[in-house]
Parts: structure tokens; sequence; C-alpha cells
């Protein structure tokens, strides 16, 4: 027997835009006409690319093009792409949310879906009725719901507001209750969205290990969406990656997130477009890379990190120096190093090793001077950046911060 519990084939899903619905009654009676003479849609050859940065000339986009993947029991499965990738269109269309336009999905096993704050809850009935109100629609009995009824309240800590109507809850107590419920209520699938993020630090560690626990623990079958990609590196064995509408990957989450990183092209480089002839040198951009040359602000911590800086010479600089500092999330200094310019040379590349900084936050900051004398350009707090750990020895430790660099030292 197979152990395929979700297959999507050839999912597309179009909209049109400024409309509610399908569009216009037109539209409707002309769709219809088609279908009764066994036609396809007449608006399925139309739409354009789901580019939310550029004017089209269709009102029709495709937010999903052509998606087919399976997911097998008991994985965990997560889902990656940058906003508008169509990674909320997928999951409403497996939550039975929304239908697909095209294609057809199978699932198997009862599905709870976090898709929202407060997603399947009436915020005039009570914490304690909405249990039992989404537990019902889930298709368990009241016996199975009470079993379940205080480990569910004793997670989301909102004991004291339990026979309270939720929309008094805040966002965080509101998603804490949904995902208490969503988690313990026993379904086959559990398909979250990136609602997790509303709440706080401590709740978001215990919302991971608790879908580690369903996911490995009970063998039931968890589809993860969130930008967090230490998140996804620690929960996930499987990765969907889209763009635009369309699946650029999928298979291991190592690979998925890879390739993540080089599709999340980043605007947060330094370019000074401001040439200055007065000065006798100065710097005109500074760029990350990868080992591969790929410019991008995302690495592994196990990754290679190319900085390249390329300078405007006017005059002599053999008494000039580039000094360089990587700076964390507070602005705190990591590390600094420099290096002296030479005549005729305007680029210079800096290596910062493998398994040197850990998962973190970083940008840098660069001074063009003549050591103890004067600065004659600086760039100050650019070229943001993210570490994230590929399951280091470190990453037991979730989300505690422990530091900024890897120790270069060992035990005996």
């Amino acid at each position: 027997m197979s152990n395929t519990v979700i297959r999507v084939e050839n999912v597309s899903k179009q909209y049109q835009l400024g409309k509610i619905g399908t569009g216009s009654f037109s539209h409707d009676i002309n769709r219809w006409l088609h279908r009764v003479r066994g036609k396809e849609d007449p608006y399925i050859k139309v739409g354009e690319t789901n580019d939310r940065t550029t004017k089209g000339s269709s009102d029709f986009v495709w937010s999903l093009r052509d998606v087919s993947f399976d997911v097998q029991k008991g994985e965990a499965l997560g889902i990656m792409g940058r906003n508008g990738a169509g990674k909320s269109t997928l999951l409403k269309i497996l939550s039975r949310t929304t239908s697909p336009t095209l294609g057809k999905i199978s699932i198997k096993g009862r599905v709870a879906s976090l898709l929202e704050v407060g997603t399947g809850f009436h915020p005039e009935l009570t914490g304690r009725e909405n249990i039992f109100l989404n537990g019902a629609i889930l298709g368990m009995t009241k016996k199975e719901i009470l079993r379940k009824f205080d480990e569910i309240v004793d997670f989301a800590g909102v004991e004291r507001y339990i026979d309270t109507p939720v929309k008094r809850y805040s966002s965080g107590m509101y998603v804490r209750l949904a995902f208490g419920v969503a988690a313990h209520l026993e379904p086959e699938i559990l398909i979250v969205d990136e609602v997790l993020a509303v709440g706080d630090l401590e709740f978001q560690r215990k919302a991971l290990g608790k879908m580690e626990q369903v996911s490995e623990g009970e063998g039931r079958t968890v589809l993860f969406v969130s930008h967090n990609l230490d998140s996804l590196a620690r929960l996930c064995k499987k990765g969907v990656l889209l763009d635009q509408g369309k699946l650029l990957y999928s298979g291991s989450i190592s690979e998925a997130l890879n390739r993540y990183t080089l599709v999340k092209q980043t605007e947060e480089f330094y370019i000074n477009n401001d040439s200055n002839p007065e000065k006798d040198v100065f710097i005109r951009e500074i760029t990350l890379l990868d080992k591969g040359g790929n410019r991008k602000n995302t690495f592994f911590h196990d990754e290679e990190i190319v900085v390249k800086l390329n300078l405007v010479l006017n005059r002599n600089v053999e008494e000039y120096s580039i000094f360089l500092m990587v700076l964390d999330k507070t602005k705190s200094r990591v590390f600094p190093t420099e290096h002296k310019l030479k005549s005729a040379v305007d680029t210079y590349e800096l290596v910062i090793n493998p398994n040197f900084l850990v998962r973190g936050s970083y940008s840098l900051h660069v001074i063009i001077h003549k050591p103890r004398k004067v600065q004659i350009d600086v760039a100050e707090d650019v070229c943001g950046f993210e570490i994230v750990d590929n399951n280091s020895p470190l990453n037991i430790h979730n989300k505690y911060d422990y530091g900024n660099v890897f120790g270069n030292c060992y035990w005996k």
C-alpha cells in the first residue's frame, strides 16, 4: 500500500485582478457556454506570471502554475519562497479553503490547518467552545476532545481566559490556542503557515517542538511554511521551493534551502554613485557573494562568504588601508580585519571561512583610512546578511543565543 498521503498533480490557480469571484457576469456566461460545448475555459489561455513588481497587460494572473509533488506519511515538508511565490495559495488549496483552477489534489486523512490568526474560530464563542467546535469539525467525539482538553489549555497558556470570548484575546493568545487545537486534536495532516511568527519566542520554540513530536514521534504529516530558514532546516527533511507560482524544486530540505538562498537575491548591497574627485580613493560598491560568485545575503554556517569591494582610485593609495568590521544584530563588533591598499588595484575580496559565524543577522562596517591619521571614506552598517545553521552540533539549542562565532578550540 502506498504511503503517499498528499498528491498534487499539475495544480494551477488563476485570479482576476480587481474582481471578486470569477469576474463579471459576462465572463461567467462565457465560461458556462464553453463548458456545455465541451470546450476548455476561454480564460485559461490568458494570464500572466504573478510578478507584483511589474505592471502587466492582463487582468488575469497565475498564482500557481503546473505545480506537482507528493508527500509521504510522517514527512515534515517545508514550503518556501519569497512573498508572492504562491505558498499561501497552495496551502489554501490543500486545506480546501479554495479549489484549483486546473489540476487536482488527493489527500488521505483528516487535515488541521492554521493559515492565519484565528483560523476556524468563531469570535463570539469562548476558548472552551471553540476547542469543541474545532474538534467536531475534525470529526472527533466529545470524549476524545475532553481527553485532550487540559493538554491544549496548558500548551496555550490561556487557562484564565478559557471561558472568555476569543474576540477579546490578543493576537498572541489567539494563535497560541489555535495552534494548540490544531496540533493536539490528532489530525493525520497538520498544515501551518507563517502565522506562528505572531507568537513570542517561547511559544515559537514550543510550537516547533510540538511539530517535531507530531512528525517524528507520532508519525503524522506536517506541512510548514516559514521564512525562518533555521526552523525549516531543523524541522523538515523535505522541501518545496516556489517562485512566482512555479515549482522550482522538490526534494531534500538542504538542497531546497540552498536554492532558495540563490533565488532570494538581495538589494542589501552597498553602491555609491556619487563620484568624488576630491578624494584620493573611495568605495564604489560592496557585494556579498558565495563561492560560485552568486550574489546573495543568506548563507549556511558551513558556507564560504566572499565580500567583494570595488574602489575608485583618483590618486596614489599606498598610504591607505581597508578596515572592515562585521557587526552582529545588536550592531556590536564581532571581528575586525585590515588590508593595505596597492596602487592600480581597485578590487579586493575578503573570504570569511566556513564554520566561523554562527546563525544570526550581521552587517558590515567598512572604512578607507590612513591608520591613526584620517578616515577618507566610510560605509556604515551596510550589506545586511543572514547565517543559517545547517545542522551544526550547536543547533540542538534551537533559538538560544550562543554567541557569534564557533570557537576554534578543542577539548581534551
